[in-house]
Formats: structure tokens, sequence, C-alpha cells
């Protein structure tokens, strides 16, 4: 029913790697699992790591050890970087009673806490302007899919969201039961007015948070909650590049930017549980404490049922849509992959159900526009696709295929220039170049093609289908047997339909005798595994030293037969790829003919009648001819 190829990214992955093997029927078959996050695991590890060597270790080297795991964190996650800051502003904190009473004497590689606050401000700029440099002088560019409040046009509407998804994640450390693998398009609806319930949750986090600075801050001198101004510094420095407050960031909620921040939101719990253990009584503590198992067995119960939802791609999304039934990017993705498993229908309709949460969703019309052909709807949704995104690709190519299967070229091949300007190196977009286009575009697309994949067999065997519908059979036969070759060197067993249309145009030619030794070497590669290839490589080698041989000779050519090349079989067993002796020995001709020989069957320079060899010589079938892809 639908004939489209789509290319977009339906599944979202940092990186792949094989956890488990099983053997089945005698052959072991690989399990591969999505690890998500692995960055922000790393540079949580290196931040407590520098912490740790910064706070308590007395080594005369400490900051600069501390200095190299924040530079660790940051190359990490660029959150990574505030292990620096939380640093200087912690060891000024614990030092400020002896701060201005003593008098300043600074020195580079002095360990009072001018020196040390010093060389970490230099890191923290120095890191800072690198960081900066690896991104070209610029922040990354976000579209309002990616963070919607941010591009919302109204200060106050971004002020209140924003402070809002800053409560928001606190309350997600205190009660994880809202969770998501992604919070984008419209998951969280933005707050508008003050009169909004949730300004409530904002203001409850922003009096706690005042409240806890205050009595801090009048502890400052006697500093008897050093653990608990750690957690709040915990808490707050490493989630400042998430909040939006200082630049914009491509998420809304996005769970694993606390992963450093739920360290400080631990030790503040329990310093409040401390707090109250020591105030309370007996019946107090007996509460407390059963308080704290229901806790513990309520995270861990949460942690088994979130397992459970991340055990399959299908598991991961009804879970979320179960909690966020709102959010556009779930009904897409969701869609994808009712579509991978042959469930048109409902993906169809996820597909509209993500086009009615957002409707300049661009990417949501074009896999719908492929999935609609049917309906006659699919040029609708392409063109709806560009008018939200000019720039995408797929659609660009979605939409000059539908044109071709409509014979309508002009705007096929016009929608095909927009798609290679976009992406010059895009494959599809130069093989359906190839099969729209006409005369010389054809060729100049074949070649294109040649140039991006030249390990690719499909584009030597549409090369050659071209060059014999041409009426260029020499020609074609030498891409098919090229097609044959590029295939065993690449997965070490032939491509059939170039052997087959090799094999046609040798039987159609009447040589037999290559028709033979084409088959024979095919089903010898079939079970000889690499000695198909180290055959080809040889042959190549032969024919480059034969050709080599021809350079230096100068004399009258005559027929070369193949009884007049031997190859040693101790150099054979010695180098199977690029040392092979080729002794070459004369037929003992009359004494009026010259012995010396030019490999060559052209009849005008030979003057014979035949030759025994009929083709046999010439350029080598099985290598790239890439002289003929400038002349045809």
């Amino acid at each position: 029913m639908n004939s489209f190829l789509l290319y977009e990214p339906k599944w979202n992955t940092s990186i792949r790697v094989v956890v488990r093997v099983k053997r089945e029927r005698s052959i072991f078959k690989p399990k591969v699992s999505g690890v998500v996050g692995r960055a922000d695991v790393l540079a949580c590890f290196f931040f407590l790591s520098s912490l740790l060597l910064y706070h308590g270790c007395t080594s005369r080297h400490r900051v600069v050890w501390s200095i190299v795991l924040a530079a660790l964190s940051m190359f990490a996650k660029e959150t990574g970087l505030t292990a620096l800051l939380f640093n200087i502003v912690f060891d000024l904190y614990k030092c400020w009673g002896t701060l201005f009473r003593s008098p300043v004497r600074w020195r580079w590689k002095g360990d009072n806490v001018w020196s040390r606050v010093s060389r970490g401000l230099l890191a923290l700029v120095i890191l800072a302007g690198f960081r900066l440099i690896l991104l070209q002088g610029s922040l990354p560019a976000f579209s309002p899919q990616d963070n919607p409040p941010a591009f919302h046009p109204s200060f106050t509407v971004r002020l209140l969201t924003f402070c809002y998804l800053a409560a928001f994640n606190w309350w997600l450390l205190i009660c994880p039961w809202t969770l998501s693998h992604d919070w984008q398009m419209g998951s969280v609806p933005l707050v508008t007015t003050l009169w909004d319930y949730r300004n409530l949750l904002t203001g409850a986090v922003i009096l706690a948070l005042l409240a806890l600075t205050y009595r801090f801050v009048m502890d400052l001198e006697l500093q008897r909650h050093t653990p608990a101004v750690a957690g709040l510094l915990l808490l707050i420095i490493p989630y400042l590049p998430a909040s939006n407050l200082l630049v914009t960031v491509g998420f809304v909620v996005a769970e694993r930017v606390l992963y450093i921040p739920s360290v400080g939101s631990v030790l503040l719990t329990v310093c409040g549980m401390q707090a109250l253990w020591r105030r309370g009584g007996g019946s107090g503590k007996r509460l407390m404490a059963l308080g704290v198992a229901v806790v513990v067995a309520g995270g861990a119960a949460r942690t088994v049922l979130r397992n459970q939802d991340w055990r399959t791609r299908e598991t991961i999304l009804r879970a979320d849509l179960a909690v966020l039934p709102h959010n556009a990017k779930l009904h897409y993705n969701f869609a994808n992959f009712l579509k991978d498993i042959e469930q048109q229908e409902n993906a169809i309709k996820h597909y509209k159900e993500a086009l009615r949460l957002w409707p300049s969703y661009a990417s949501a019309h074009n896999n719908l526009g492929t999935l609609e052909v049917w309906s006659g709807r699919a040029e609708h949704h392409f063109l709806l696709a560009l008018r939200y995104n000019a720039r995408h690709l797929n659609a660009h190519y979605n939409l000059a295929r539908l044109y071709r299967k409509k014979n309508r070229i002009a705007e096929s091949l016009k929608m095909l220039e927009r798609c290679i300007s976009l992406e010059p190196r895009f494959v599809p977009a130069h093989v359906e170049m190839f099969l729209t286009a006409a005369g010389q575009d054809k060729h100049a697309a074949l070649r294109r093609l040649l140039d991006l994949e030249p390990r690719n067999w499909e584009h030597y065997y549409r090369y050659g289908n071209w060059l014999k519908g041409k009426g260029l059979w020499p020609l074609s036969l030498k891409y098919y047997q090229s097609a044959v070759r590029v295939s065993y060197l690449t997965s070490r067993r032939a491509a059939l339909p170039p052997l087959t249309a090799a094999a046609l145009l040798l039987r159609r030619d009447g040589q037999r005798m290559r028709l033979l030794h084409l088959l024979t070497r095919w089903q010898g590669g079939r079970g000889a595994g690499g000695a198909a290839e180290r055959a080809w490589r040889l042959r190549t080698e032969l024919a480059g030293r034969a050709a080599r041989y021809t350079r230096v000779t100068q004399s009258k050519s005559t027929c070369l037969h193949h009884s007049h090349l031997e190859v040693s079989a101790h150099s054979y067993r010695t180098n199977e790829y690029t040392d092979v002796n080729v002794k070459a020995e004369c037929q003992t001709l009359p004494a009026t003919t010259n012995p010396q020989f030019k490999p060559t069957h052209n009849k005008s320079e030979t003057k014979l009648k035949s030759c025994p060899l009929k083709n046999r010589n010439g350029p080598d079938p099985f290598a790239l001819v890439s002289d003929h892809l400038k002349t045809y």
C-alpha cells in the first residue's frame, strides 16, 4: 500500500551496546539494548569526585586535580562546569569567619582561600571559553517544539513558567511519580496568569528557599548547618544551566539533569530528618521511622515499575502516553512504532492526534503523507510540512517521488534539486534523480552515486543496466562484473542480480568459456569464504603487471596466450595479495617475428585474422573502470 521510504529518526538512543548473547539453534545472536543518559552519569561521577578532592583532601595539588575532574565532567555534560562554581562558593562559606580578619596574602601556588578562589575562577573562565569555542562561538539553536515557553512573546509568561518548572523539578525529586522520557511539545502547559493554581507550588518552593537562605546567612559565623548548606548549593547551582534563566535549553523538563541536584535534595532531606529526630519524643520517633520505611518502600516499588516500563520500545511509549496524553511528540513516536509493525490505521490515528495537539509539526505531516498515498492527501501533507519547515529534507524527497509517480517530471526534478542543495550527500535523492532525469542527467546522477558510495554494488548494477539500454553491451558487462567484485569485497558473497545479468550477456555473445569461468568462481566463492576475494585480487595484480610489461616493450605486438603466464606456487603461498611473481615466456616464433609482444587483441594492430582469446584481454572486467565514466 505504501511504497515511500521514511527518513525520520524514530527512536532516540545515545548509544547501543551488546548486553547479552543467547545461543539459539547453534547460532549466537546478540541482544541489543539502548543506554540513555550515560553522559549525565559520567558528569555526575566526575562532579562529585571534584568536590571530594577539593574539600576532603589536604594535598597541595588538590585544587589542580579538582579542576581536571571538573573539566572531565564538563566534557561529559556542560553542567559539569558548575563543579568549579560550587567549590568556590562553598570554600568562601567555610572560610568566611577568617576571610577578612587576616591580611590578604595572595600567592599563585599558595593554599590560602584567595589563591584557591583565584585559580578556580581562572579555570572557570578558561573552560567556559573553551566550551564556547567548541560551539563555534554561539549557543545551540532550538525550536518552539523543543522548548515552547522560551519562545513565548510575553516576558511575564516566560518568567512564571520557568519558575514553575524549577518548582516542578524539585517536586519530581521529592515525589517521582509523574515520569516521562520526553517532556516536549505541550507536556507542561504554560503558566499564563497569576491566578493559575500551579503558582501555589512555585510560591511554596520560593518561600522554602528564602527561609533556608535566611537561616544559613544568620548562622554564617557559627556554621552549625554546613551539610545543609552544601545540600542547598548542590540543589541550586547544578540546576542553573538547565533552568532557562541564564541560557535557553532544548527541553522543558528532563529528568536526567536532576542527577546532581538529587544529591543536594537528599542532603537537605537527611538534615531535616535529623533535626526532627532530635526534637521528637518516643512516639514521634516511631512515626518518623514508619514514615521513612514507607517512603523507602514506595521508592523501591516505583523503581521496579519504571524498570518494567523500559523493557521495550512499546512499553515505554504506552506508559508515557498514559501519563502525558497531551504530548504530541509521544503520539508521533508511537505512530512511528505502529507503522514499523504494520499497523497502518492505528499509526494514522496517532499521527493525526499529534497534529491536533501541535498543528505545525512538520515531521508528523511528512510521515502521515507517506501513509495516505491511497487517499490522495499525501501531497497536501508534504506541502504542509514544507510550509512549516522549508528545510525539511525528507518532505522534499517524498514529494519528488510522488510527483514522479504522477508523471509530473518537471516538479519532481525541482524538488530533487532543492533536496540535494540542502544535503548534497543524500544518496536516496541521487537515486531518485537517476530514475527521474533523462539523457546526460542520468549519466551525471550515476557518476555522483559512484563517487558517494564506491563500495555499493547496486550503483554499478544500475550503471550496467543503463549502458545495456544504450546498446553498449561490453561496457555494461564490465560494470556488472564490477558490481560482482564489489559485492565480494564487501559481503564476501556475490550479489545475484549483477551476476545473472553478466551471465546472460556472456551467453548472448556466445562466450561460453568466460561464462563457465564466471559461474565457477561464483560457485567456489559461496563456500570458500575469502578464497574468492583472493582470486579477484590475484587477477587484478596479474592484469596490472601485464600492463606495466606492455609499457616497456617497444616492438611489434602479437597475441598472448594464457599459457605464457605462469605463477609459481611458492610465490602464491608466500603472499597471495601483493607479491605475485609472473613469469612470461614468449612462444617460439619464426625468425622474422619479433619475440616481444603487446597484450592486445585489436585486429587492426596485430593484423591477425582471429585470436584464440576472444575479448579475453583488454581492461580487467572485474576492476573499477572509471575511465568509461568520463567517456560514456
